[in-house]
C-alpha cells in the first residue's frame, strides 16, 4: 500500500509579491542547539545575505533552542518569500554540515501567509513573547536571540504600537 502525503502548501503565487509570511523552522529531533551566540550570529549573517538576494526583509526573527520563528516580507512585486526561506534553509544547512554536523533542520517547515485582514502586530508580539512563555527570559527585551534583518526592529515596533 502506498502512503501519499497531502500537501499543506498554498499555491506558490500566495508567497510572491508584497506579502508577509510567518515561518517556523525546527531542528531535527528537537535538538536544542540554537542557543549559542556563535551559531545564531552565523545563521543571521546567512539570513541577511539571502534577504538581500530575494528582495525581502525580516521584520522579526527569534531563535529558540530547538526552532526558529521569523516573518519574511516581500518588498517588491518580484519578491518570493517561499524561495527566500528555501534558500535560507539550504545555505544554513550547508553551514551546519561544515560547522555543526550534529545540527540539521527538519525536512519541512511551518508557514502562515498573513492575510490583509490579519494583524501583523499580533504575529510580531507572539514571536517576541515566545521566549517569555517558555521561561527563557523575563521579558522579550532581555532575550538575546531576536532581531530583524533589512529593517530595524525598533521601527517595526513603533509601526505596530
Amino acid at each position: 500500500m502506498t502512503v501519499r502525503e497531502r500537501t499543506h502548501r498554498l499555491p506558490r503565487d500566495y508567497y510572491k509579491g508584497q506579502v508577509s509570511v510567518v515561518f517556523t523552522l525546527c531542528l531535527k529531533e528537537k535538538r536544542e542547539l540554537l542557543s549559542q551566540t556563535e551559531t545564531v550570529t552565523a545563521l543571521v549573517d546567512i539570513l541577511d545575505s539571502v534577504i538581500k538576494e530575494t528582495s525581502c526583509i525580516v521584520p522579526v526573527y527569534c531563535f529558540m533552542p530547538d526552532h526558529q520563528h521569523l516573518i519574511i516580507t516581500g518588498t517588491s512585486k518580484g519578491s518570493d518569500t517561499w524561495n527566500a526561506v528555501v534558500k535560507y534553509k539550504q545555505k544554513t544547512g550547508f553551514w551546519m554540515s561544515k560547522n555543526r554536523p550534529e545540527m540539521r533542520w527538519q525536512k519541512d517547515f511551518y508557514d502562515q501567509v498573513i492575510r490583509a485582514n490579519e494583524d501583523v502586530a499580533a504575529q510580531v508580539k507572539y514571536i517576541l513573547d515566545n521566549p517569555v512563555r517558555k521561561g527563557l527570559a523575563e521579558t522579550w527585551e532581555h532575550y538575546p536571540f531576536k532581531g530583524s534583518v533589512g529593517c530595524k526592529l525598533e521601527d517595526v515596533l513603533i509601526g505596530i504600537m
